[in-house]
């Protein structure tokens, strides 16, 4: 699944690519087996589809696979061992252990100087400065210095001749042509020696930027172990791409002013990863709620519609296919849109028009229907049979009917829409009724009066 932090960065780098004219280039990284299938590399391409990262853009480039570059890997490896900037190892773990008392400690440069020659078994290891300071220009972050002697000589091939991951890296972003790379700060302590390999390599390292980590209400960097972390998720619940996507953006960063909602294509154009906040983000999911909420209330009316859509049908709609009628949600859906904060509650908003009957809850029906609700109900059904069937007589109807009763409305409405909806809260009462029916909104009213009856006899 594609992580909102990854959903992010790609944002910015999204965003960096197209102000400059350059290109965003999607590379997967696929050399290890257990974590590649072809259906999660569909996914990522898919996410990043849905939050406006598409292919067919012109600034868009891939996807690569890291898989394809082996023997341009394997060629920059052995380039590094013939100019005596690596040299091959032999080294076990227990052995070193054993040397340094430690099995914390790094590598101890044991192998150095014992001019090993390519063997099955034995790990090719870069060979750092012993001197000096690697300093990381960083576009968030300042210049960061790394002492080369606290950076172990660190392994760049396997014992199986494979290249690791940090070589990898370097060789495809050479090869393909990177500039700039926008990422997490979790990698900003692998920049170092991605630095000295560019270095190695007679090439000038690319402009680095890392992003500042992503964390829950806790201060905890969001983690899939415990906080719900993928795009997908969030889209699947209702959440508009272009809500996603505004918040995403302002995760560290700011346009300015106290507006923050804007779309995505404003978002760009002020856009500067030199004025990404290193500080931790936090991910605010009420905040994120309310964004979501006022974007789907400006939606047009028919998008409005369209968007609610997947919820209303099968698998995620709770009633049979032929009892949906679009005609009847197209009349409430003005209602609704005002309400939702995400597109997900709109089949408990109007659930109780396509039901059979409406939703028992136990705790709804517990709350509205107090002493003198059965007979409030007895007045209301018979009031209601003879109201002209639009909102406002209706109202006028029940308003007599509580006076009757010495309520004020909204307590007479109570067990009313209960009764009808199954719900205490909802779309406005009157409206509901108008669009449920006269017929059913009675039978639904004879009901709740009947089960009344048999709660009060027992």
């Amino acid at each position: 699944m594609f992580h909102v932090g990854g959903a992010r960065s790609a944002l910015y780098n999204w965003a960096v690519a197209r102000r400059s004219g350059g290109t965003f280039v999607l590379r997967v990284e696929d050399t290890d087996a257990a974590r590649n299938r072809p259906e999660w590399i569909d996914g990522i391409i898919s996410a990043l589809a849905a939050i406006g990262i598409s292919q067919a853009d012109p600034h868009f480039e891939g996807p690569y696979f890291q898989s394809a570059n082996a023997g341009r890997h394997r060629e920059a490896a052995l380039k590094l061992h013939a100019a005596g900037r690596a040299y091959y190892c032999d080294c076990t773990r227990e052995q070193l252990a054993e040397r340094t008392g430690s099995q914390q400690l790094g590598y101890d440069g044991f192998c150095r100087d014992r001019g090993l020659a390519h063997e099955p078994g034995r790990a090719l290891r870069f060979r750092t400065p012993d001197e000096g300071e690697t300093v990381v220009v960083d576009l968030i972050r300042g210049e960061p210095a790394f002492p080369n002697s606290a950076i172990e000589d660190f392994v760049i091939a396997r014992g199986d001749g494979s290249p690791v991951f940090l070589l990898a890296n370097v060789v495809d972003d050479l090869d393909e042509g990177i500039t700039e790379v926008i990422r997490g700060e979790e990698h900003l302590s692998n920049t170092p020696k991605q630095q000295l390999l560019w270095q190695a390599l007679d090439a000038v390292p690319p402009v680095w930027a890392h992003l500042p980590v992503i964390v829950n209400e806790k201060r905890q960097k969001l983690s899939k172990r415990r906080d719900k972390v993928a795009l997908e998720d969030y889209l699947a619940e209702g959440y508009l791409p272009q809500a996603m996507v505004n918040y995403l953006m302002l995760l560290g960063w700011g346009p300015g002013g106290d507006r923050e909602i804007m779309p995505y294509e404003e978002l760009e154009q002020l856009f500067r990863i030199e004025d990404v906040n290193g500080s931790s983000a936090f991910f605010d999911l009420k905040k994120l709620t309310a964004f979501n909420g006022e974007y789907i209330r400006a939606l047009p009316a028919e998008d409005f519609v369209a968007e609610c859509t997947p919820w209303l049908i099968a698998p995620h709609a709770p009633w049979a296919p032929e009892s949906y009628d679009p005609e009847v949600f197209a009349a409430v859906a003005p209602l609704a849109q005002t309400r939702l904060a995400v597109l997900a509650d709109i089949t408990t908003n109007v659930d109780f028009l396509f039901l059979d009957a409406p939703v028992d809850d136990e705790a709804s029906w517990a709350k509205a229907m107090k002493p003198g609700a059965r007979e409030l109900l007895r007045d209301a059904s018979a009031a209601l049979d003879v109201a002209q069937w639009e909102a406002e007589p209706l109202k006028a109807a029940l308003e007599a009917v509580a006076a009757a009763h010495g309520l004020k409305l909204g307590k007479a409405q109570a067990p009313v829409r209960v009764a009808v909806t199954g719900r205490t809260v909802g779309l406005p009462l009157f409206e509901s009724l108008v669009a449920l029916g006269r017929e059913r909104t009675l039978a639904r009213l004879a009901a709740a009066e009947e089960r009344l009856a048999r709660e009060t006899a027992e």
